[in-house]
């Protein structure tokens, strides 16, 4: 027997590897799996403006003025109306954002977050 076919060993791939070195067997990946999305819901109450709603659906939501209007007709009549879909800590964070400037404002909404 030469002494190349000495050092080889056949792995169970029927890949060759040097010197007898066993190979792992490649691991399988798992496949990614997108983060769960949350719904941003605004909730209606007797006290906050239409027009405060809708400034804060367009420039918080980036809603074009008239869904912006269309979401707080929703709020308004249903009792609330989904702002956003987002991961969560996006969701979470335009909450308290949002939150906070009503509050600054002087309104009462409330803003919550739900898993789709």
């Amino acid at each position: 027997m030469s002494r190349a076919a000495t050092i080889r060993a056949q792995a169970p791939d029927g890949a060759e590897d040097v010197a007898g070195a066993t190979r792992l067997a490649p691991e399988r990946r798992q496949e990614a799996q997108r983060p769960r999305r949350h719904r941003v819901l605004l909730h209606n109450d007797d006290f906050t403006t239409m027009e405060f709603v809708v400034d804060v659906l367009v420039r918080h939501f980036h809603k074009p003025p008239a869904e912006a209007v269309h979401v707080m007709l929703q709020v308004h009549h249903k009792g609330r109306g989904v702002a956003g879909v987002y991961p969560r800590e996006v969701a979470e964070t335009k909450v308290a954002e949002v939150s906070a400037e009503a509050r600054d404002a002087g309104y009462p909404l409330l803003l919550t977050t739900e898993e789709e």
